[in-house]
């Protein structure tokens, strides 16, 4: 056999990996030196050539052509006149290049040049087909076509004796590090199999695919390039003390873009896990570790999990998972991230803590002008089309209609995705109504189990109510809209565990607008409203009521929409003094919600026709309070003319401001009365007269319990009766 191993790669190609990324090397920069990988491989093969001649050489019929199929008696005494491996020559030291795929691959799991060497010789099957029959014959069994334990040593010029057989045991930096598989665990150590994994392979000759092993477990790179210099040096440093644990506690801002960019800065390649895949293979976590582990020494990676909150809600299974985790990446940059604090029984090891904290409403606008202008490019792409085809608008006024929302850098981009593509089937920019819609689309469904949805359909041009009441609704919409920046930036709300929600009471009798008004309110938000069901809430098994309020606020703090607690002195009632088991309960119920309703990051509106059937704890945690009276003369008009719209056919007789007058309904009642005159209208084919708007309101108060009085119908007291 003359044939000897060269290189066999071109110099834009020899080497493989990524040229030596990572914190001991320039992510760009070239290997230096000749190709170690297959200079030294080509070592292995003489070493072979040497171990083949020699046992030919001691063979008495080297060309039986069932050599390693039986063993002959004259074999067994050959053998049993072998001389051990403590005087076997040893071979001389090696080095290889410092900045080469070996030499990279040695910093990185802290191997010797034996262990490299030992590492050549199990991957050479894999490079080169000649070594399987090499081996085989070395083995002396031609099934046995991998190199042993055994003769991996004799080939560094070891014998089974020396203590370097123990960097081939568990714990050592090729078996720990995943770099070779010690196979066949029944057989004697040193007859146990050498494998090196694919991945180990086709790193080593230039393939960055991540492991197959990894299919649905990685999850998209997010960047976030509007990051504050100074939190990203600050992340990146976390990164490199201790075991390199950091979590990232998220009030409002990006932290898988801020892990991201810190890793960036430290020159690791992010290497981001999707933690609702894991979620739903808990039982493979640990075995995944690994190889997540090695994939990231591989290519010089830090890893980043979050949020946490989609890991097992079960807090045995949650503990489970982040703990394997965390074992398995030990050692390597990790940044978990999430909205809660780290609990010490998720891992051995204390992770620093970092908080991240919402963004400033001009950082907030730069990171929608990148996503936007991104989505744009993107779409632009797609139709054959430049980015200007698919124009974006102001993006400040565009970040202002959504400025209430908190967003992940996922969410946002995805809005802006949805927003852009929108606007292109129009032919028209981005507008604010396209980026509420998309922003709306992506709250989760776990609410929608919890309350009933209302998509709102109405502005502030639908609401007639007193100036002073116009003026609370606007300003529960301005703390809504800067409450990060007030609460957050400003610090205005500090100590106590507060949160930074936002809520209201609407106080007014039934019909008066409360309901109508939450809806405008959440429409000029961008926002879905939240109608909660009281009797999905209430539960006569004690403690069972908490527990769904906490869902709800749970839930409700994760989407962006308005939460609407309709008729909330059920729940918010006064407490009282303890007088049996049903008093004390009561108490607790109250005492829970002031405390839950210190802590809640949403937008919650309570309404009331009972406002002092309200514990006064509760109100003096109220932002906004509003009060909403019954409608005076004037507004009842207005209402009457907004009711009845302008589509509907009225007939001359039709005096509204007779209805007006006389007439003290709420607003509510008074749409009531509006659609009933409407059906009769219907009915009768003719324009809307005032006989049939006077017996739809009679209907209206035998409905509410009212006395149809002639001074209050006067000359239409015959239609209201029917006479």
């Amino acid at each position: 056999m003359t044939h000897t191993v060269e290189p066999a790669l071109d110099d834009d190609h020899v080497g493989g990996g990524d040229g030596g990324t990572g914190r001991d090397g320039d992510a760009d920069a070239p290997f230096a030196g000749p190709d170690a990988l297959w200079v030294r491989l080509g070592a292995v093969e003489r070493r072979v050539r040497e171990a083949v001649a020699v046992r030919r050489d001691a063979d008495p019929d080297p060309d039986d052509p069932y050599r390693g199929q039986y063993l002959t008696p004259e074999a067994v005494a050959r053998i049993l006149d072998e001389p051990g491996g403590l005087d076997m020559p040893a071979r001389e030291p090696w080095q290889p290049p410092d900045r080469s795929v070996l030499g990279t691959l040695a910093r990185r799991f802290g191997l010797s040049p034996l262990d490299l060497d030992l590492l050549l010789v199990a991957l050479a099957p894999d490079l080169d087909a000649r070594f399987e029959r090499l081996y085989g014959y070395l083995n002396d069994d031609l099934t046995r076509r991998r190199p042993t334990v055994g003769l991996a040593l004799e080939l560094c010029g070891l014998g089974g004796a020396s203590p370097a057989r123990f960097r081939l045991a568990p714990g050592a930096p090729l078996i720990e590090g995943g770099l070779v598989e010690v196979t066949e665990p029944e057989r004697p150590p040193l007859s146990r199999a050498l494998v090196v994994p694919d991945r180990v392979t086709g790193h080593l000759l230039g393939d960055t695919r991540p492991d197959a092993r990894l299919t649905g477990v990685l999850d998209e790179v997010r960047e976030d390039p509007t990051a504050e210099t100074a939190e990203v040096h600050r992340a990146a440093a976390a990164a490199g003390t201790g075991v390199g644990l950091v979590h990232l506690r998220s009030r409002g801002g990006d932290a898988e873009g801020l892990a991201t960019a810190a890793l960036r800065l430290a020159g690791l390649r992010p290497l981001v896990l999707d933690t609702a895949a894991l979620a739903r293979r808990p039982a493979d976590v640990p075995a995944l570790a690994r190889v997540i582990a090695l994939e990231a020494r591989l290519t010089g990676a830090g890893v980043v999990l979050g949020p946490l909150a989609a890991l097992p809600g079960e807090p045995a299974e949650r503990a489970r998972t982040l703990s394997a985790l965390c074992a398995g990446l030990r050692g390597i940059p990790l940044f978990t991230h999430g909205t809660t604090g780290w609990d010490p029984v998720w891992a051995a090891d204390t992770p620093v803590v970092l908080t991240v904290p919402a963004p400033s409403p001009e950082r907030q606008a730069a990171r929608w002008r990148h996503a936007l202008t991104r989505a744009a490019g993107a779409a632009g792409d797609l139709g054959g089309a430049s980015a200007d085809a698919v124009p974006v608008g102001d993006v400040e006024e565009l970040a202002q209609a959504v400025a209430a929302h908190r967003l992940d850098a996922g969410q946002l981009r995805r809005a802006a995705d949805a927003a852009v593509r929108t606007a292109a089937l129009d032919g028209r920019p981005v507008g604010p109504d396209d980026l509420r819609v998309a922003v709306r689309a992506q709250n989760g469904a776990g609410l929608d189990r919890l309350a009933r949805r209302l998509e709102p359909g109405v502005g502030w041009d639908d609401l007639v109510l007193p100036p002073t009441t116009h003026r609370r609704l606007r300003e529960l919409a301005l703390r809504a809209r800067h409450r990060e920046q007030v609460l957050g930036q400003w610090g205005m709300r500090p100590g106590g565990g507060r949160g930074r929600g936002v809520i209201a009471l609407f106080a007014g009798e039934s019909g008066t607008g409360k309901t109508m008004s939450a809806e405008v309110v959440a429409a000029d938000l961008g926002m879905d409203l939240y109608v909660v069901d009281l009797s999905t809430v209430v539960d006569k098994y004690i403690g069972e009521t908490e527990k769904n309020l906490e869902r709800i606020f749970t839930e409700a703090s994760a989407v962006n929409a308005v939460l609407l607690f309709d008729e909330a002195d059920a729940i918010f009632g006064k407490r009282s003094e303890v007088k049996d088991a049903h008093d004390r309960h009561a108490n607790i119920e109250s005492a829970y919600l002031l405390q839950r309703m210190e802590s809640f990051d949403g937008i919650a509106v309570l309404t009331t026709n009972l406002r002092a059937n309200l514990d006064e704890a509760f109100t003096r945690r109220l932002d906004v309070v509003a009060d909403f009276p019954m409608p005076d003369t004037g507004q009842r008009l207005a209402l009457w003319e907004r009711c009845l719209g302008d589509r509907l056919p009225r007939a001359d007789d039709l005096d509204l401001a007779f209805c007006a007058d006389r007439f003290e309904l709420a607003g509510g009642s008074i749409r009531a009365c509006a659609v009933t005159a409407a059906y009769l209208a219907a009915e009768s084919g003719e324009p809307l007269t005032m006989r049939q708007t006077v017996t739809a309101i009679a209907q209206e108060y035998r409905k509410l319990g009212r006395l149809v009085l002639e001074s209050e119908f006067g000359p239409y007291l015959a239609e209201a009766t029917g006479a």
